[in-house]
């Protein structure tokens, strides 16, 4: 199958050409948008990201000029306008597990940073300035950590604080997982979650019900010093409330991975940009917030995982074979 390949850095490319296929895959650099979607007339097939725009100018434009199926080389399809795919009658696939030791252990990874302030101290060494003051974080066992979402990641990261770090682990999830409840992890109501736990972790879905899931009136229910850890979804977090919430100290620590206005700004090298995101260039400006840029699938095992997974859905695809891995539009809305 000929496959237009959007948003492509060095380690999709490399990932992809490392496996043997049948497809023809085109590498192109650009994001996929409605200034972009041209580069796709007359592929069969679309690769795109979680960063691509997929609404539903993009999808019309794609069925336009021949695309019939996306596959996606992520697990979340919130950006996917799917009332424009059953207008269409495009099919779509991803990859809704992709090691998700890669997230979970990312999401350890930022705790730790924001609680013993790894990012402050490594610059202040740096600098030649080895005192200690203000460094000082805490102990995580015996620490209550609340986990939203308990899918194969939040069950992998509620693991890791639980058998690892010793935390007394509760979570909020409406499906609870068995493989958590095994564990000893306890199911509790949000507000519980939220008026008990010393570290927040997301590991939600983006739904109606989960947008701005975080926001000024959850916050005023949380224990004064929180720590928060967003891996899931940016939209997850009402940006603005957080930051009131880290101004006031009701928050005393962020990490987060994903940002609700990231589309602009990551995967990209904005070095030498001016940075026109407010919202994003004060949260900078807090010592306690540690961000990456969406990288917490990016290891080399996950990488492997995605593109295994999205050339099986191709070859799904082109062969008429059931694909496990197919969302219908009817399926995503009732998610």
């Amino acid at each position: 199958m000929k496959v237009a390949f959007f948003s492509t850095k060095p380690y999709d490319r490399e990932s992809f050409e490392a496996l043997d296929h049948e497809h023809e895959i085109d590498f192109f650099p650009q994001r996929l948008t409605e200034d972009t979607v041209h580069l796709a007339k007359g592929y069969p097939a679309v690769c795109a990201f979680a960063n691509d725009v997929l609404d539903a100018p993009v999808i019309r434009a794609l069925a336009e000029t021949g695309t019939e199926v996306l596959a996606l080389r992520c697990a979340g399809c919130n950006h996917v306008d799917f009332d424009a795919v059953t207008e269409t009658g495009m099919r779509v696939v991803h990859v809704p597990a992709y090691s998700p030791n890669a997230v979970a252990e990312h999401a350890v990874a930022l705790l730790m940073a924001v609680n013993r302030q790894i990012p402050r101290a490594t610059a202040r060494v740096r600098m030649g300035n080895y005192a200690l003051h203000g460094l000082a974080g805490f102990d995580v066992v015996g620490k209550t950590v609340g986990v939203i979402g308990t899918g194969k990641i939040g069950a992998v990261f509620a693991r890791i604080l639980k058998a690892g770090l010793g935390a007394r682990v509760i979570a909020h999830d409406p499906y609870p997982n068995p493989d958590c409840e095994a564990m000893g992890v306890k199911y509790v109501s949000l507000d519980t979650l939220f008026e008990q736990a010393d570290v927040i972790s997301l590991h939600c879905p983006l739904t109606e019900d989960s947008h701005h899931l975080i926001d000024a009136d959850a916050i005023d229910r949380m224990k004064p010093g929180v720590v928060i850890v967003n891996t899931a979804r940016g939209a997850v977090i009402d940006t603005p409330a957080v930051i009131d919430g880290l101004k006031s100290g009701r928050i005393g620590g962020l990490g987060m991975d994903v940002y609700e206005h990231e589309g602009p700004l990551y995967f990209e090298d904005r070095s030498d940009e001016v940075l026109t995101d407010d919202l994003f260039a004060r949260l900078l400006g807090f010592h306690n917030v540690v961000i990456t840029g969406h990288q917490a699938f990016l290891t080399h095992e996950a990488l492997g995982q995605i593109a295994n997974q999205t050339l099986q859905n191709l070859t799904c695809i082109e062969t008429d074979t059931a694909c496990e891995r197919e969302i219908t539009p009817a399926e995503e809305q009732a998610d």
